[in-house]
């Protein structure tokens, strides 16, 4: 911009922060963390409690979900496969074992992770030399084979009868407790590796390969391994709540524990809250999983929760289409931009006394 005496300022710029202040980030994060520390002791009733139990652990499964289908683009509809797992594990241990209900179930927490992690390494490596649709269809397509062994490994997993787990011997509202802050434990340490991995290299290749797979390979980024090492981590979260929730439930059937409803969720939630960032998952899972308890319990088995399960999904994504943390980042930026225009607009319409002239003490014209 030229001022009146010919002297020349160029505008700066406005920054396009991505992301809250780092204050109103922290706040968020504590205020969010006292909520959910407190709310099993605020909040007696068993039946909401119960709801809080369903979230965490959907918020632990669609977390490790996140780190391949919304880093690295693969969007995997097979993750029940690795849900089941955690669950049959969990539940043959503690059969043959004979492990006193209670406390010590959570201690196979890490023996379930590892099994589906290891077992992703199989799968993983069929299914991942597919891309795109090719790639969603067999996720799902395994997620029915696996369904189909458990109804017929009958004197493994017990069939169509299913197994039924020791109860632990809490009583009352407190039952729900110890499941509550295990997957919300559990939780926290999925969020951070997924934080952790998309600020990594690692990560860096991910989200390449999510861009423009072919050029990621020329750009020298592994891209067999990198896609393999994440399918394991994301099925050790999902095989670790699997571990939570077949005690929490009690009993495991292969419809429920290879469920290609689970699947559908993780997705609907992770779309919800914004694919691919790491606090988009947690807030879609926090909020259709919550509502959809809600529902359930409000209007009971009539399938009216599935309306309005549906109805708030379709509101979400018309007036936030790129999910809830983007919609809201992008708001924010938007603001933001216009709020340093206005100032630097301000500012240079009214530069300061002394600076917007340059004084003429003589010379050659």
């Amino acid at each position: 911009m030229t001022t009146q005496a010919g002297t020349t300022h160029t505008a700066a710029t406005p920054t396009r922060p991505y992301r809250l202040p780092g204050g109103l980030r922290f706040g968020t994060l504590g205020l969010v963390a006292i909520v959910l520390l407190a709310f099993p002791i605020v909040i007696s009733n068993p039946a909401v409690t119960s709801v809080g139990v369903f979230a965490l652990i959907f918020v632990l499964s669609v977390s490790g979900w996140n780190i391949l289908s919304g880093y690295g683009g693969y969007i995997a509809l097979g993750g029940a496969v690795f849900f089941g797992i955690g669950q049959y594990t969990s539940a043959l241990l503690t059969i043959h074992l004979k492990i006193s209900p209670g406390w010590p179930l959570f201690l196979l927490l890490p023996v379930a992770g590892a099994v589906a992690g290891l077992a992703a390494f199989p799968i993983g490596w069929l299914l991942l030399r597919v891309r795109k649709h090719t790639f969603i269809v067999l996720t799902i397509a395994s997620m029915f084979i696996f369904q189909l062994f458990a109804f017929n490994l009958g004197s493994i997993t017990g069939g169509s009868q299913g197994l039924q787990m020791p109860f632990p011997g809490w009583k009352g509202s407190y039952f729900n407790e110890p499941f509550y802050y295990v997957a919300l434990f559990a939780s926290v340490i999925a969020i951070f590796t997924s934080w952790t991995i998309r600020r990594s290299k690692f990560g860096l290749g991910l989200m390449a390969i999510r861009d423009d797979e072919d050029r990621a390979r020329s750009l020298g980024v592994h891209t067999k391994s990198t896609k393999l090492v994440a399918f394991a981590i994301s099925a050790v979260f999902m095989g670790v709540a699997g571990a939570i929730y077949a005690p929490f439930v009690g009993s495991i059937f292969p419809q429920f524990a290879f469920d290609p409803t689970f699947d559908l969720a993780m997705a609907v939630m992770a779309f919800t809250g914004g694919l691919g960032t790491v606090a988009g998952p947690v807030i879609g899972a926090l909020v259709i999983e919550s509502a959809q308890q809600y529902f359930l319990l409000e209007f009971g088995g009539a399938n009216v929760f599935l309306i309005v399960y549906g109805a708030l999904f379709v509101i979400i994504l018309r007036f936030l289409p790129d999910g809830i943390v983007p919609s809201i980042s992008m708001r924010w930026r938007s603001w933001y931009d216009a709020r340093e225009r206005r100032r630097l607009d301000a500012v240079t319409s009214n530069p300061p006394p002394g600076r917007d002239t340059v004084p003429v003490t003589g010379g050659r014209a």
